[in-house]
Order: structure tokens, then C-alpha cells, then sequence
């Protein structure tokens, strides 16, 4: 299973940025995608996630700010992000959690990450 993150880059405090991210390769039942961040010294967070049903859960410190949605046909999470703040600077890794096979595990996987700057 690959993921593929694309859409990271520099923007001014108040601007828009939009991720996008495929999923491709051996994959069976995809529960949920979505997307978490990293900054140095600190540990992984949740950003968003988004269920095959439709579920959405967002981190208090995005909630009205950034929207997650998907393509399931596609296999490809987004990641809108409005209104973005200094505090927003981190490495964002796309995720899914999905089973390989009919009757087997679900399990996490990542994408390579891709750096969003936001300047003040």
C-alpha cells in the first residue's frame, strides 16, 4: 500500500492551502483516511479523519477552519485548509486504515509527509 501526499508549501497567516492524498496498491476495505501533523521535538497529532460512512473527527485547534473530504472511488482523502495560522507550521502525513485482505487486520498506513509553512 502506497500513499501519496501532494499540495504542501509556504503561505501567509490568513491564507488557504489544499492537500490532497491517493491511496493505491493491495488494498481491500478502507475504514477511514485523514490526515495528522508533526512538528520538531513534539509527537504526532491528529488533524483530521474521515470514515467510508461519512464520519468526520477534527482536532479542536482545526475545527472550523479546515474541512476533510474524500473521493472513495478514488481512494483519495483532501484536506482543505482555511484561515491557517503560524501555529499550523508542521509536517502533515496522510493516513489510512485499512485491511489488506477480506478477513485480516486493520492497519495504519502512512504517506511521506509534506511541509506546510506559515508565515506571519
Amino acid at each position: 500500500v502506497q500513499l501519496q501526499a501532494c499540495g504542501g508549501g509556504l503561505v501567509q497567516a490568513g491564507g488557504s492551502l489544499r492537500l490532497s492524498c491517493v491511496a493505491s496498491g493491495n488494498m481491500f476495505s478502507i475504514h477511514a483516511m485523514g490526515w495528522y501533523r508533526q512538528v520538531p521535538g513534539k509527537e504526532r497529532e491528529l488533524v483530521a479523519t474521515l470514515t467510508s460512512d461519512g464520519r468526520d473527527n477534527y482536532a479542536d485547534a482545526v475545527k472550523g477552519r479546515f474541512t476533510v473530504s474524500r473521493d472513495n472511488a478514488k481512494n483519495t482523502v483532501y484536506l482543505q485548509m482555511d484561515s491557517l495560522k503560524p501555529e499550523d507550521t508542521a509536517v502533515y502525513y496522510c493516513n489510512a486504515f485499512l485491511r489488506t485482505f477480506w478477513n485480516g487486520p486493520y492497519n495504519h498506513y502512512w504517506g511521506q509527509g509534506t511541509l506546510v509553512t506559515v508565515s506571519s
